[in-house]
């Protein structure tokens, strides 16, 4: 009777959500489900929220990386329903509805009831994955954190250079590759460090002389912002002294410089050690995985078809969002991804209330905004154009309100204030490490999973190998420990007894 009662009040599980991704679109939809009878497991390949639109401030010293990018669990740490794992996703299984995720070589499986894939979008470079090694993008922290590295390092190495009386032209060129937003805000801040920021700094360079130039295959400047705002980006792009080559596709990249091809076929060298690559996305590769399993297409950029719900085809379990979508020619901008997964959030919920789906998904396009250097911006509103403070100071309070915590706002502002008004920026702060460990960690076969023991195997290795060592070194120990008893005290007796910088005197 007692075991029939038991089963008879167990409650069922709660339905079970999993969200991959920490962006936009994997926190919002996260955030979405708060109050839903569920349970969430976000699954993201790092442990931070990254505002990916002033990444670039990182780059050039005005943020620091906390700023833009606080802890996932931090956020989420009050939503008693959601909890969240480490790990990159490597495998989604449609059939048996797991995701499959490994971090340091330790797998884990977590099965799902409903699935939204929020895994954006990383740097294409059109085939040439070579070109990464010397013109780094600009997805995540690491990359900004690099780039920090390189452009302020590039500097340092100028100077020592022309304190030799050699040519540095090649160091204080900067090419940044992409006249998109992220390619036209980084040739921006690289051309006020060099003008303003950094000119008292230097005795053997003028880094006012830098060369920054700015390389797009297109015809114009911020294409998605219309002609008439980007022809005005470039005028003052022109102004800041960045020189803008349009028409020109990029062939070649080396550890000196570029090739690129113009339109009459004419190739060009630019000879610069600092790349920037701003230039094209390309889908996460589990749009590919999603592909394979039900036949959805993939587009050129490897984003997949989806139903006007965001449903994967054949499986209304799954939900797709964000930049991974190819749905009504949706822009991979942060609005998309927001509100893409608050929609598909709302869905799950509705189907475990029992109610109506909702209407088809519909973007509402809030504006696309871009600065060009302090107080200049450009900003699209539906059919309002505007450009100089007008736009900037719209800029400011746009991104204000999205940065992610009430800290992180105040003091994101108070480096605004330091980097925009006066010259100073906080966060120059940069390492070999940060420059050289990307290129570093690649050389590895297996990555950063040759740097740790694999699962099961340490206890093994250390059992064997270290019984015979550690009875040797506790002979040791006990010999090291009184030497180190005999020091305390006499540090102990020259204290008390006044003798630190007194004369030693020979005792009787």
């Amino acid at each position: 009777m007692t075991d029939d009662n038991t089963e008879g009040t167990m409650q069922a599980p709660r339905h079970r959500v999993v969200v991959i991704g920490s962006g936009f679109g994997g926190l919002f939809g996260t955030k979405a489900l708060r109050r839903a009878d569920v349970d969430v497991t976000m699954v993201a390949k790092t442990t931070h929220h990254l505002f990916q639109p002033l990444l670039y401030q990182v780059a050039t010293g005005i943020l620091s990386e906390g700023e833009i990018a606080p802890p996932t669990r931090e956020i989420l740490r009050s939503q008693k329903n959601a909890q969240v794992l480490l790990g990159n996703v490597t495998d989604i299984d449609l059939g048996r509805r797991t995701v499959t995720s490994q971090v340091l070589g330790r797998e884990s499986v977590v099965p799902y009831d409903s699935l939204i894939v929020a895994a954006g979008a990383g740097q294409s470079y059109f085939g040439n994955d070579h070109f990464s090694e010397f013109a780094p993008g600009m997805k995540s922290i690491d990359d900004a954190l690099e780039l920090r590295g390189r452009i302020f390092g590039a500097f340092e190495m100028a100077e020592l250079g022309a304190r030799r009386g050699e040519n540095v032209d090649h160091l204080l060129a900067f090419v940044v590759v992409g006249a998109g937003p992220t390619g036209v805000e980084m040739a921006g801040q690289i051309a006020e460090l060099a003008q303003r920021t950094l000119r008292r700094d230097f005795r053997a360079i003028n880094t006012r002389s830098a060369r920054v130039v700015l390389v797009d295959a297109a015809a114009q400047v911020l294409p998605p912002f219309g002609a008439k705002l980007g022809a005005s980006t470039k005028k003052e792009l022109e102004k800041l002294g960045v020189e803008v080559i349009l028409g020109a596709m990029v062939t070649d990249v080396d550890e000196r410089g570029l090739t690129m091809q113009h339109k009459d076929g004419r190739s060009e060298r630019l000879e610069a050690v600092t790349k920037i690559w701003a230039a094209g996305v390309q889908a996460s590769s589990l749009t590919q995985t999603l592909a394979a399993q039900s036949g959805a297409p993939l587009d050129r950029a490897g984003r997949i078809g989806v139903n006007p719900d965001l449903t994967l085809p054949g499986h209304p379990d799954v939900f797709v969002v964000g930049d991974m979508i190819a749905l009504d020619n949706l822009p991979g901008v942060a609005q998309v991804a927001i509100q893409s997964s608050r929609y598909a959030a709302k869905e799950i919920r509705g189907r475990i209330e029992g109610k109506p789906a909702q209407e088809p998904f519909h973007y509402f396009d809030k504006g696309s905004m871009a600065t060009i250097s302090r107080f200049r911006a450009v900003a699209m509103v539906g059919k309002l154009r505007l450009t100089g403070i007008i736009a900037w100071l719209m800029w400011l309070a746009v991104h204000l309100f999205y940065i992610t915590g009430f800290k992180n706002r105040i003091t994101a502002v108070l480096h605004w204030f330091v980097s925009f008004l006066g010259r100073g920026r906080s966060e120059r702060t940069s390492t070999e490490q940060q420059i050289f460990a990307r290129s570093a960690l690649a050389r590895l076969r297996g990555g950063t999973n040759d740097l740790v023991s694999a699962p099961g195997l340490y206890d093994a290795a250390h059992d064997l190998a270290r019984r015979a060592e550690l009875e040797e070194q506790a002979h040791h120990d006990l010999a090291r420990r009184a030497e180190l008893e005999k020091q305390a005290l006499e540090e102990a007796r020259l204290t008390d007894e006044g003798a630190r910088g007194v004369k030693e005197t020979s005792r009787a």
